[in-house]
């Protein structure tokens, strides 16, 4: 540890200790977004920010279940360490865990002190310094939608879900949360210092959305991240399972992932807001909005990461399907909302909650990027119901179509790094081929009784 580090920390473990905190839990994002940690001691902390926390470098490239893919640097190399350094700034206490804070760590190769090209967080960082040359930076909004699970154990799949009556979208109170599930939440995370704007029930039975205000790019990342950790968390003491899968039921709604961007000059002032041009946008707005829709069969992969994202898009969804904009118009990729000024955003509609959040808001900076240095220009916007597949193509229809996309996209893939795109493509490339092998419910109602 450097001597310039050691008064930090000595700082904050006084101040943790104060608080009655005796354990810092360090958490990071693996490639699917989710949070591997450790939790260390108090008094292990100078180790810990000195030295790191070890872990096999093949966590990124194992799956949901525990599939591992043969990923430079894994497998083949011996399961390397990664160490991981608690990032002393991101340090909360948690609200419903007593005497437990809560950080994010910072990965590095102990070999070289760099960053691994797996690491979700470095790789927003690397999209940042690149738009930071043109003198922007970028503000993001997530919306997060999840939808609350009960178990039910005469269920195939072991769960139903909570308060399942329909016709409570944009409603709160017990009329749609009996419970009061989504007040503990939203108090939870107000308390754990996420910046929460507030929630309701959203239209499928069981599902919730909860607003973050707008920051920094990596200040709403890491939010972002931590909102769905926590609120996993917080379902988990309830006895009852949170997810954020796109797609959860035949019968149901997806969940989305919605990110409002905007980006600010050297000034302080919004670049996208022009008074005086069309429909009030910018020059610098309409080459983002470009770089989003030319780029976006190569975005739905990292958007839209898993085999399920695929069964929520279509017609009459309110997802995306068509690679389009609209002036507030829902039924558009890309939606821009009417305020103005200190306002002006684009929301980017394309994402479902499965979505790495580092990733997601990464992949999207990168191609406004790449849009603001080709000085592309948008087509005309989108009315109606923005289906009209004559002015508009469509989006990739399964994963391994945007698969294809984003390895097809060599800008994108430039802009990301070839090495992160090549891990990322064959770890969701073994993910497609699991699921192509597997026999699925509807394959049996299907066929069995048919010979």
């Amino acid at each position: 540890m450097s001597p310039q580090t050691e008064p930090h920390v000595q700082e904050v473990m006084e101040t943790l200790g104060a608080q009655g905190v005796d354990v810092l839990r360090v958490a990071y994002p693996d490639l699917m977004g989710s949070d591997r940690s450790r939790d260390i001691l108090l008094h292990h902390l100078p180790h810990a920010a000195g030295h790191g926390l070890a872990f096999s470098r093949a966590v990124y490239h194992t799956a949901a279940r525990g599939d591992h893919s043969d990923i430079a640097g894994g497998l083949e190399a011996g399961m390397p360490d990664i160490v991981v350094r608690p990032d002393l700034d991101s340090v909360v206490p948690l609200p419903w865990e007593p005497n437990v804070a809560w950080c994010i760590g910072d990965v590095r190769d102990p070999a070289t002190g760099r960053s691994v090209p797996e690491s979700p967080r470095d790789l927003l960082r690397q999209v940042l310094a690149s738009l930071a040359e043109t003198g922007l930076s970028a503000q993001i909004g997530p919306e997060l939608e999840y939808v609350l699970l009960e178990r039910d154990t005469g269920s195939a799949t072991g769960w139903r879900r909570y308060a399942p009556e329909p016709g409570n979208v944009y409603t709160t109170g017990r009329k749609g949360d009996p419970d009061g599930h989504l007040l503990r939440t939203v108090r939870a995370l107000h308390a754990l210092g996420l910046d929460v704007s507030g929630g309701n029930r959203e239209f499928d039975g069981g599902q919730f959305e909860i607003n973050l205000n707008h920051s920094e790019a990596l200040d709403a990342a890491d939010r972002a991240f931590w909102f769905k950790a926590a609120v996993k968390e917080l379902a988990r003491a309830e006895g009852r399972l949170a997810t954020f899968m796109a797609k959860p039921f035949n019968d149901g709604g997806g969940s989305g992932f919605h990110l409002h961007v905007s980006l600010v000059g050297p000034d302080g002032v919004n670049a996208f807001d022009a008074p005086h041009e069309a429909h009030g946008m910018s020059a610098t707005a309409r080459h983002a909005l470009a770089g989003v829709l030319a780029h976006a069969p190569a975005l739905s992969a990292l958007l839209n990461p898993t085999v399920n994202s695929y069964k929520r898009f279509g017609p009459d969804t309110t997802a995306p399907w068509l690679i389009n904009w609209g002036l507030d118009n829902r039924n558009a990729l890309v939606r821009i909302p009417p305020e103005r000024g200190a306002a002006t955003r684009l929301e980017v509609r394309l994402g479902d909650a499965t979505a790495n959040p580092y990733l997601a808001v990464a992949g999207l900076l990168a191609a406004i990027r790449l849009g603001i240095g080709a000085a592309a220009e948008p087509p005309a916007p989108a009315t109606g119901y923005a289906a009209d597949t004559t002015t508009a193509a469509q989006l990739p229809t399964d994963l391994g179509q945007a698969l294809d996309a984003l390895e097809a996209d060599d800008e994108l893939t430039g802009a990301l790094g070839k090495p992160f795109v090549d891990a990322f493509l064959t770890f969701k490339r073994d993910e497609l081929a699991r699921f192509r092998q597997y026999v699925t419910d509807w394959e049996f109602r299907e066929y069995a009784q048919i010979n």
